[in-house]
């Protein structure tokens, strides 16, 4: 009897040896000028072309408009895209793709972790984003501290380490926010932790003392090594967060613990984004003139938390007519990213914008992330981040057939090995466990055997 070993391996073999050979011939993106023709397009910011052209040149949009308004360069690869709906990337504003782990159970607040530290880039749950037509990724830590570390900002091109993912500002900076929580997720009765929501709360709030004081520590010495403070890696990354460049990804349900947020954010001068918000339409009036945005999760089997007990599909709605900047999220292994459409769909069936509900797959959440001049929407300069689909967005029958990252190809359904990250299957997710956040800390206490 053949070994499994022996039948699986000559085929894994010539399998590498044929994509190898593909890489090989295949010319760079770069060098290449596409044009997509006969496509409906949505740009997002702008009106639909129901027979429109998209030219994709160095990675970029260099144009994008109706069939008679689009000249198609020299040489450029034309694509019949006719019966396909082209649209900008989507953009999750919160996930867990890649294995992470973040803070660890010695303290509620540790704002020296790095996130991609811990990403393993070729973890499955990446292709399977890029199946769902994702682009744009904030992978964040869990909600099981208060403050659980450094989130980043990713592409999803193809790679094979973190630095392939990750997106730097111009001058080298490792675009990222910073992931806080409130409400039950951070309450514990052990350790250091606080047990309530007003101990929680003053905790934050002396941190952020510290991080002011370090700050000026700083200034006043004014270069001179023997009047700066000691290093501290937390209070330098808070040092962003003062300064605004880091933004506060904030966890939060509860109509009370949304109010504390705000009420945070203004004590410290913060630039923060509502994440969850199950109680946002509760408070809508409240977030609307703070002028915060709400990366909101649509569950469509709500459970598991008491605060979580009035998520209402309305909330994306709600929001919106309040005037409140909104995106979607997966929250993935929460929300499957390969079902991030549902999300726009079932707000839309609840009462929100069609318009508004697209936006908020995509350009909203760019803007959250602060990278909405680079994509988010079809727009020439923009990069030419994109998905074609085999039907309208918001259909429950509608699949992704390809998605772009920067004009290269990263999954293609016609192709046997992307389809299988789509579809599912034997091989599609050998790597992954559901993400569960605090779950494992919570068994160990309820097993007696934390810390051990």
């Amino acid at each position: 009897m053949l070994s499994l070993s022996r039948l699986w391996l000559p085929a894994l073999i010539a399998g590498c040896i044929a994509a190898v050979a593909a890489a090989q011939s295949t010319p760079p993106a770069e060098d290449q000028i596409f044009a997509f023709t006969g496509a409906r397009i949505i740009p997002v910011d702008g009106d639909e072309i129901a027979n429109g052209v998209l030219v994709v040149e160095d990675g970029k949009i260099s144009a994008v408009g109706s069939a008679d308004a689009v000249a198609i360069p020299a040489g450029a690869k034309q694509i019949d895209a006719t019966g396909h709906t082209i649209m900008p990337g989507l953009v999750c504003t919160h996930s867990h793709v890649g294995g992470i782990g973040g803070a660890d159970s010695s303290h509620p607040l540790q704002p020296d972790v790095r996130i991609h530290d811990s990403i393993n880039v070729r973890d499955s749950g990446f292709k399977r984003a890029q199946a769902g037509g994702l682009t744009l990724l904030n992978i964040m830590p869990g909600s099981g501290h208060l403050l659980s570390g450094q989130t980043i900002y990713v592409k999803l091109r193809d790679a094979s380490t973190i630095d392939d993912l990750m997106i730097r500002a111009d001058d080298g900076w490792i675009m990222g926010g910073l992931k806080m929580a409130n409400g039950t997720n951070s309450i514990r009765d052990n350790g250091p932790f606080p047990g309530t929501r007003g101990k929680s709360a003053a905790l934050v709030r002396q941190l952020f003392i510290e991080a002011r004081e370090y700050r000026d520590k700083i200034a006043r010495a004014a270069g001179d090594p023997e009047k700066m403070p000691d290093r501290n890696v937390g209070l330098e990354a808070l040092q962003e967060v003062l300064a605004k460049r880091r933004v506060v990804h904030h966890h939060t349900h509860r109509h009370d613990d949304i109010l504390t947020v705000l009420r945070m954010a203004v004590e410290n001068d913060l630039r923060v984004v509502l994440h969850h918000v199950s109680d946002g339409w509760k408070v809508a009036p409240q977030i609307a003139a703070a002028g915060v945005p709400c990366s909101i999760i649509v569950v469509d089997s709500p459970g598991g938390k008491l605060e979580a007990l009035d998520l209402s599909f309305e909330t994306g709605a709600v929001l919106e007519k309040a005037g409140v900047l909104v995106g979607f999220h997966t929250d993935d292994y929460i929300t499957d990213s390969r079902l991030f459409f549902r999300s726009a769909a079932l707000a839309v069936r609840a009462g929100m914008s069609r318009e508004g509900a697209l936006r908020a797959l995509t350009i909203n959440g760019a803007k959250m992330l602060d990278l909405d001049q680079r994509t988010g929407s079809l727009v020439p300069g923009k990069d030419a981040d994109f998905i074609l689909l085999d039907g309208d967005p918001l259909s429950v029958y509608t699949k992704v057939q390809q998605t772009w990252v920067e004009g290269r190809l990263v999954f293609d359904r016609a192709d046997p090995a992307d389809r299988l990250y789509a579809t599912g299957g034997y091989g599609a997710g050998h790597d992954q466990s559901p993400y569960f956040c605090c779950f494992h800390e919570e068994m160990m206490r309820l097993l007696g055997l934390q810390g051990q």
